[in-house]
């Protein structure tokens, strides 16, 4: 047998489910049996438990109960039911018939309730069962007709605890999806009868109840997602729709929704003294609170499906939270936040308008300074959680802040916080420490979304410009996310173009409305829909002025009037309650026509958009308003003593509506209502409270309103919202730093420090500059009262200033490129760090183990190991997320006493923090700033090395500040070198301007500067530049630096001579501006006047004028003049002289070579042969300019050489003369034309002559000057030797000039003074013997050229003839023979 089960295992299983399927049904049948015995049983017990027997007469229960539960016994075990397949009426009904009957006892209705309870648990009978819908809501029937006898009341307290339990068997069974809407809402409002039937009975059943009333809206709500939505539920009608789901669904969501509603409603009457008022129930108001939240999290966004549901909430269900919320206990308070909390994640989408009225009249009201602290706590917790929320304060700015006519959410609840959080003279309180936890979650949320590592987003432009005219009052859906952003900036920046139009408006209308245009604001011409939103939204505009403007009878005005009326929506109101609307935004004018004019365009919009059609004509309309008008003026006017009655007041309004009165209903409302509150028509402002009115047409304008925008984070508009309060964001975050106590707060303000940095980075250097500014004073390094030892003390011993000093240091880091003003604050902070001697001797290269050279990759470097920036931005990517680690260390240092005992100084303790503040790397990593923060840092170090803001005790305090800022300032330009020409002009203006302080001291700063400059001068030419203007700006520096203090060259002039030598020695070629040249050996010349140096400087000239190479036109002039200095000098050997000497006379060939070169140069475009003629020079500018320059180069060394004649060695004299001679004999291939040979001799050799003679006359007339005069007189002759040398040599090319006859008439009077000088007691001049022979020899060569002869119409020969009669008579007959 065992085999043959073995062989067929699916028969065994098969088998096997049959005896479980058969157990089970048995026990259902077992369990029925039980319950009807037990009801039986209770029945039958005796009504008097002492009685021995049960009397027939006494028996007056129903026997036909008793016959239904016999029966369905005979039913159970004859035959063996299969339950799940029989009407579940069959067993149901007999139970149920107990329950129902006012007979029974409370008993027996319990046992019956028990069976139930025990049928739907067992699930005899499933959604599948036959007539399972019909029997689930015969239950339902059954169970909320209870009928109880009654009794005592701990049994019928039982009863009702069994008709909860049964209720939510019902609900959570599975045919519970059967159940129709009728019997959902039936179980819930039977639920809540017992609720209220608890209240004067135990506590138990009054949880119960609640409990259960709890667990019913969750499993009700639970289904909403799954319920499909029809075509006649997309509708807001109030008609009922056609049930086509097989059980319950959103009808009755919605009825019992508003059931919930109508609880917040409930009020509790109070008598006390007589008197009898009337106050919400507020342990109602909190259970109806509860469910409707339970309700809301369960259904989720699906309530959006579901128009009528969704209306709910919109109105209803926000209109009673927004009321309740500012005048309830704080737990009423705690749980409607929540709820509005909850409809914000699921449907803020269809909420946009009542979200900013929640914040506008509860939230920010009850958060304000004027409500109770519990209230304010609970408030602020409120929005703490919303901030809390990922999107909330983007979507609030874009939603509310940037739209013109909206409320700035977000701007408000930034600024409350910032309010509540500043701290007062005592402690902070919680209700402080709340705000800034608020605050510092606030500024986390938007500089983690803003300074996200993969968002490449740009934050430009800031600020937004208008650049064309937009209707501000109209709001375009979001469809593209690039275009919307700049959408809502361009609305945002219209928006505070608006406010200010404002405040011009207030002080004069046209001045208002003239800004609009200048803002763009209106169209051209101007379009009255815009100056009517203006109006009408724009707040704190003068009502007055307002009234008056809409009264004017101007055609425009006019226009306004309507379009201005035509923002109100009075859908839904009485006449009365849109007048009040309608009135409190402007002051009634006193003159009547204008009274006219707007009483009647408000009443042509109230008749358009009336809702119950009680007025058949607009005048009906005008008529009343008037009449309501009058009756405010009487009910509320002082003076009127005798008031008017309503019996009155409806007969003065007889047969206005077209001839027909109106309703008497009404009038009676709107009498008392107007009696009961007046009409502000006199435009007074009290505190704005969300009445009735206000929710209806705040209901209308939602219909037409976009619905609420969902965005993510941008940049600029995370920039943008930040700016908004900024200001006070900063002051805030410093007061509690200042007021801060403890570890933790010292934490979280310095957290909130560098989220602020991480913002303020992307536009709003000011702000940034702001903070620095604000925490630079926390550091106590900026005290000015404060002694050198008091703020070394005060820096050593509290953890504050060394946290504020770590904080300012690390947003220099991280946070430099949007410095601005802020590097000041810094740098000020560093050079009292310097003098407090608490940095290492340099800065720059303190904390280089860190980051050495070698870890930098080799693109990034220069050929001397300066780091350059990286076209890969990942390399410089700043790394925030170690930046509050640091401060994380910093507050786990060990203290002082643990200090002491491992053996640090308090020196060590103040060195370990400046060590993590990394100074040095600021300025290492100088060549990631941007333009504008490297010159506002360079500025910054130049202006406190002049001393701007400093304070020295002593000179050396003073020199040692002054070095360590031209050391940073070098620091950064060797770091920047690849954008020196950007930077350096302003650089160099700051030079320039610090030279006009009015207590600048060029000592030191002038020497510490030329230190540094020629360091960056040699940095500079080092290599090749493409670029002049780097050369140029530089030795314009230089320039600038020593000549604010000269005597400053005495103290670096080894320095100085050193360079220059190596710039001339080494870099020759990398020199190409004239500037640069005559720094260089301007600077050469004058540094090598002192013995100490006059050696290597004479080198270096030697060396580049013996080499010739790079001599060029540029640098030739200076040359000349630098080689002239050293000839000259009185320091100057006289064989280094003589060697100078000749090397100027060679560089004559270097003219002549250049003199070729402009003929035969291809590159001047002017000749390309070598026999260019003089006729094709003309038409070169360039050429005969460079030919013109060459020769002037000439003219430039002979006066050099003249100028060397003159000194008092006269071995160098006669050496400079005979190299003037040698110039000349070399000058012949410069080709010099007749006027270049006459000013050779004017500037050079007539001048020399005259100077010598001069000399020579001066020499004589001293006493005991006989030698230095006839030394005079030897180099003299030798000068006029040249001259006539030289006139010989040029006889040709001068003789061509028209002003032969006046140089001639020089050369002779020349050759007369120095023939007849008077040495006086020194005896006669050799002269007489040298000129005759000179001017015998120059007439001889005259006359043989047939220059001078006798000519007509020539006087040269008779003036010559004179001449020589006067200088040497002598020679007459020799030179003219044939006159005699």
């Amino acid at each position: 047998m065992e085999e043959e089960q073995n062989s067929c295992p699916s028969c065994g299983d098969k088998k096997k489910n049959i005896g479980n399927w058969k157990r089970k049904e048995l026990g259902l049948s077992c369990m029925l049996n039980t319950e009807v015995g037990a009801v039986l049983a209770v029945i039958r017990r005796p009504v008097d438990p002492t009685a021995q027997f049960i009397s027939p007469q006494e028996d007056h229960f129903d026997t036909s109960i008793q016959q239904s539960l016999k029966s369905l016994r005979g039913l159970i075990f004859n035959p063996p039911q299969e339950w799940r397949t029989i009407d579940p009426f069959i067993y149901l009904s007999p139970f149920l018939d107990v329950i129902q009957s006012d007979d029974m006892p409370a008993a027996a209705t319990g046992v019956a309730l028990s069976a139930i309870l025990k049928i739907l648990k067992l699930e005899i009978f499933d959604e599948k069962t036959p007539d399972a819908k019909d029997a689930i809501n015969f239950v339902v029937t059954g169970i909320t007709s209870c009928r109880l006898e009654k009794t005592d009341p701990v049994s019928e307290d039982a009863v009702m605890m069994k008709i909860l339990q049964v209720l939510t068997g019902i609900m959570r069974h599975n045919a519970s999806v059967l159940l129709t809407d009728h019997s959902v809402c039936t179980i819930v409002n039977a639920c809540f009868q017992v609720i209220q039937q608890s209240v004067t009975r135990g506590s138990l059943l009054q949880r119960s109840a609640r409990y259960t009333m709890h667990e019913l809206i969750q499993i009700i709500f639970s289904r909403l997602p799954d319920v499909e939505v029809h075509e006649g539920e997309n509708s807001e009608s109030e008609t009922e729709d056609v049930d086509e789901n097989p059980g319950y669904g959103a009808r009755s969501a919605v009825d019992i929704f508003q059931f919930l509603c109508s609880l917040l409603n409930v009020v509790e009457v109070l008598e006390t003294e007589g008197s009898t008022w009337h106050t919400a129930d507020e342990d109602i108001q909190l259970f109806a609170l509860v469910l409707i939240n339970s309700a809301i999290e369960l259904s989720g966004d699906c309530i959006g499906k579901h128009p009528k549901l969704l209306k709910m909430i919109q109105d209803d269900l926000f209109h009673h939270l927004i009321h309740y919320g500012t005048c309830s206990s704080p737990l009423v308070l705690s749980m409607i936040s929540s709820i509005v909390l909850n409809i914000y994640h699921f449907l803020r989408r269809f909420i946009r308008l009542q979200l900013e009225a929640f914040f506008s009249f509860v939230l920010l009201k009850m958060a304000a300074p004027g409500a109770s602290l519990q209230l304010q706590e609970v408030a602020l917790e409120a929005i703490i959680n919303f901030f809390r929320q990922p999107t909330f304060i983007i979507e609030a700015y874009a939603n509310y802040d940037c739209d013109p006519i909206r409320r700035n959410v977000f701007e408000k609840v930034g600024k409350l916080l910032c309010q509540q959080a500043f701290p007062g003279t005592g402690p902070m309180t919680t209700l402080q420490i709340q705000a800034f936890e608020g605050l510092v979650i606030m500024i986390h949320n938007i500089s983690e979304n803003i300074d996200k590592e993969d968002d490449s987003s740009t934050s430009e432009p800031y600020p937004v410009e208008i650049n064309e005219y937009r209707p501000f009052w109209v709001d375009k859906p979001k469809d593209d996310l690039e275009t919307w952003v700049e959408y809502i900036r361009v609305r945002k920046a219209q928006k505070k173009k608006i406010l200010i139009a404002g405040n011009h408006f207030n002080r004069d209308e046209k001045k208002g409305f003239e800004y609009l245009k200048y803002s763009q604001l209106v169209s051209d011409p101007p379009n009255a829909k815009a100056f009517a939103f203006f109006l009408r939204y724009t707040p704190g505009l003068d009502k007055g002025m307002i009234g008056d403007y809409l009264g004017d009878p101007d055609e425009f005005h006019l226009q306004v009037l309507k379009e201005f009326t035509g923002t109100f929506e009075f859908k839904g109101m009485i006449l009365d309650s849109a007048l009040r609307t309608y009135l409190e935004t402007f002051r009634l004018p006193g003159e009547s026509q204008k009274i006219q004019r707007i009483i009647e365009v408000f009443s042509e919009r109230f008749f358009d958009q009336q809702s119950l059609e009680i007025f058949v004509t607009q005048d009906a309309v005008l008529v009343f308003c008037y009449s309501l008008i009058m009756l405010n003026t009487d009910q509320h006017n002082p003076q009127v003593k005798k008031k008017m009655t309503e019996e009155e007041f409806i007969r003065n309004n007889r047969a206005i509506n077209g001839g027909q009165d109106l309703p008497r209903e009404y009038l009676s409302e709107l009498f008392h209502s107007i009696s009961n509150q007046a009409i502000t028509v006199f435009g007074q402002s009290g505190p704005e409270e969300m009445n009735p009115r206000r929710w209806i047409e705040l209901m209308n304008r939602a219909k037409l309103m976009q619905p609420y925008v969902l965005c993510d984070f941008d940049r600029r508009l995370g920039r943008d919202m930040f700016a908004c309060i900024a200001g006070p964001t900063i002051a805030a975050l410093s007061a509690c730093f200042e007021h801060a106590d403890e570890d933790g707060m010292l934490h979280e303000c310095i957290e909130g420090l560098i989220s602020v940095a991480r913002i303020a980075q992307y536009g709003l250097a000011d702000t940034l500059d702001e903070l620095v500014a604000s925490f630079c004073k926390f550091t106590t390094l900026l005290n000015p009262y404060a002694s050198a030892e008091e703020t070394l003390f005060a820096f050593s011993n509290d953890m504050k200033p060394r946290m504020a000093t770590l904080a300012v240091f690390t947003i220099a880091n991280n946070f430099g490129e949007a410095l601005r003003g802020g590097w000041r604050n810094i740098i000020d902070c560093l050079l009292k760090l310097k003098r407090l001697r608490l940095l290492p001797q340099s800065v720059v290269e303190y904390d280089v183990a860190s980051t050495s050279s070698s870890d930098v990759p080799e693109t990034l470097k220069s050929e001397s190991g300066v780091i350059f920036p990286n076209q890969d931005p990942k390399f410089f990517k700043r790394q925030t997320s170690g930046m509050v680690s640091r401060f994380s260390h910093f507050l786990s240092l060990d203290s002082m006493e643990e200090s002491i005992s491992l053996g640090m100084s308090e020196f060590e303790q103040n060195l370990k923090i400046i060590k993590q503040c990394r100074i040095g790397s600021i300025f290492r990593n100088s060549c990631n700033l941007p333009n504008e923060a490297l010159l506002n840092l360079g500025r910054s170090l130049i202006f406190a090395a002049a001393g701007k803001g400093q304070k020295f005790s002593t000179s050396i305090e003073e020199e040692e500040t002054v070095g360590f800022c031209w050391d940073l300032i070098i620091a950064i330009s060797l770091s920047n070198m690849y954008r020196f020409q950007v930077f350096w002009p302003a650089f160099h203006d700051y030079l320039q301007a610090v030279a006009q302080f009015p207590m600048f001291s060029p000592i030191p700063f002038a020497e510490k500067a030329i230190f540094g400059l020629f360091k960056v001068c040699l940095k500079l030419l080092a290599t090749y530049q493409t670029d002049k203007m780097p050369e140029e700006l530089i030795f314009k520096s230089i320039n600038l630096m020593w000549s604010l203090d000269k005597e400053s060259l005495e103290t670096c002039c080894e320095y100085i001579i050193q360079s220059a030598s190596k710039i001339l020695i080494e870099y020759p070629a990398n020199l190409q501006t004239q500037l640069g040249w005559n720094s260089v050996l301007h600077l050469l010349s004058i540094t090598g006047r002192y013995p100490e140096t006059y050696d290597q400087a004479v080198e270096a000239l030697i060396m580049l004028m013996s080499d010739a190479f790079h001599i060029s036109r540029i640098n030739y002039a200076y040359c000349i003049d630098c080689a002239l200095d050293f000839v000259i000098s009185k320091n100057t050997p006289v064989e280094k002289s003589l060697k100078i000497l000749d090397l100027m006379t060679d560089t004559v060939n270097l003219l002549i070579q250049w003199y070729k070169i402009a003929y035969s140069d291809p590159g001047n475009n002017y000749s390309t042969e070598s026999n260019t003629s003089a006729s094709s020079l003309k038409h070169n500018p360039r050429a005969m300019e460079s030919i013109s320059f060459t020769k002037s180069l000439f003219i430039r060394l002979g006066e050099a050489l003249r100028t060397t004649s003159l000194v008092r060695r006269e071995e160098i004299r006669n050496h400079a003369v005979a190299s003037l001679r040698r110039c000349f004999q070399l000058a012949k291939d410069l080709e010099l034309t007749s006027t270049s040979c006459i000013n050779c001799f004017n500037l050079v050799i007539f001048a020399m002559v005259d100077d010598q003679h001069e000399r020579m006359i001066q020499y004589a007339k001293r006493e005991n000057a006989e030698r230095e005069m006839r030394s005079m007189e030897g180099t003299l002759k030798l000068s006029m030797e040249l001259l006539t040398d030289v006139y010989l040599r040029f006889l040709k090319q001068i003789a061509e000039n028209p002003g032969f006859r006046t140089f001639w008439l020089g050369v002779l009077r020349r050759m007369d003074t120095c023939m007849k000088a008077d040495l006086g007691e020194y005896g006669e001049t050799k002269m007489q013997e040298v000129v005759p022979e000179l001017l015998k020899k120059m007439i001889r060569s005259m006359q043989e050229k047939e220059i001078l002869v006798p000519k007509e119409g020539d006087d040269l020969w008779e003036i010559t003839y004179i001449q020589i009669q006067w200088i040497a008579p002598s020679l007459k007959e020799e030179l003219f023979p044939d006159v005699l």
